[in-house]
């Protein structure tokens, strides 16, 4: 584990966990307040769903089970986890990191598949805590031999979905079909629409969807706890992640919505960037804490 401080903020990275976070804190005087969900405590090393945020690269959230097809070619991802017929998330966050370079309150870490298969790749990710903000920049290089669609994102656990209040314009979502990919994109329905003047809270009886014609800003309340957290990025799209009866959600900063692979119009059309052998992508994500008065 690697500790991070700077000012009020401290975050515990795991290198060999996924290159995920444990906790991201914010000290409140002699107080410590979860601003995302902490992994368990005396775990040494924490499952994915476990932890308090993990990185989603070559691509985020579910591929169809048969893949995609790209310029003539069929390529065919490997199931990632059992149980789920459909590769999920890419390789990032299964696999150790090497850490590059560290101080008290950045980290650096990479993580080396160039003989990965279909997606052969380096990927770099540094983790910056300064102010009141944390920083983490993801940045992935296609090391393969033809041009590939890939995608980025975070995928943070938040605390307390009864007292959290969100605010994120969108206009449209996806509807989900069989094995959790996307069918239909809609308007927002009633209750999904978190684009209004003030943060409304979650649905009651859950959600598992992603959203399109995101500006890249977010803003969740907890006005019990008073916190409030500020998410910005360069990213279009978001996955709202909100189980009922359960004591977490996500907002997932991404830069392409489920499937996008297979989605009408192609990849390109839908977020994903082609990279050919040596081009990168970097995305960066911004996490402000402030307090609410």
């Amino acid at each position: 584990m690697i500790e991070l401080r700077s000012g009020s903020l401290r975050a515990v990275v795991l290198p060999a966990g996924g290159g995920g976070l444990a906790r991201f804190d914010w000290l409140r005087g002699a107080a410590t307040v979860a601003v995302l969900r902490p992994a368990p405590e005396g775990v040494a090393q924490p499952l994915p769903g476990q932890l308090a945020c993990f990185p989603l690269v070559p691509w985020s959230n579910r591929i169809a089970p048969d893949g995609f097809e790209f310029e003539g070619r069929r390529i065919t991802p490997s199931p990632t986890r059992e149980g789920e017929p459909c590769p999920i998330h890419g390789d990032g966050w299964r696999l150790p990191w090497q850490v590059e370079a560290r101080d008290e309150s950045s980290v650096v870490l990479s993580l080396y598949r160039r003989d990965g298969t279909p997606f052969a790749f380096t990927a770099h990710m540094a983790y910056t805590l300064s102010d009141n903000a944390l920083r983490v920049t993801l940045k992935v290089t296609n090391n393969g031999r033809y041009p590939l669609p890939f995608g980025l994102g975070l995928h943070p656990w938040l605390p307390h979905p009864e007292d959290a209040r969100l605010h994120a314009v969108a206009d449209g979502v996806w509807l989900s079909g069989p094995e959790k990919l996307p069918g239909t994109r809609t308007a927002l329905p009633p209750g999904w629409n978190f684009g209004g003047g003030m943060p409304s809270p979650l649905p009651p009886d859950g959600v598992d969807n992603a959203f399109t014609g995101w500006d890249g800003r977010a803003r969740i309340d907890w006005p019990s706890r008073r916190l409030r957290l500020r998410i910005s990025t360069d990213m279009g799209y978001y996955i709202l992640y909100a189980p009922p009866g359960k004591d977490f959600f996500c907002f997932e900063p991404v830069d392409h919505p489920v499937n996008a692979h297979n989605l009408p119009g192609g990849a390109a059309a839908n977020g994903l960037t082609v990279l050919a052998p040596g081009q990168d992508l970097r995305r960066t994500v911004r996490f402000t804490v402030e307090e609410i008065a």
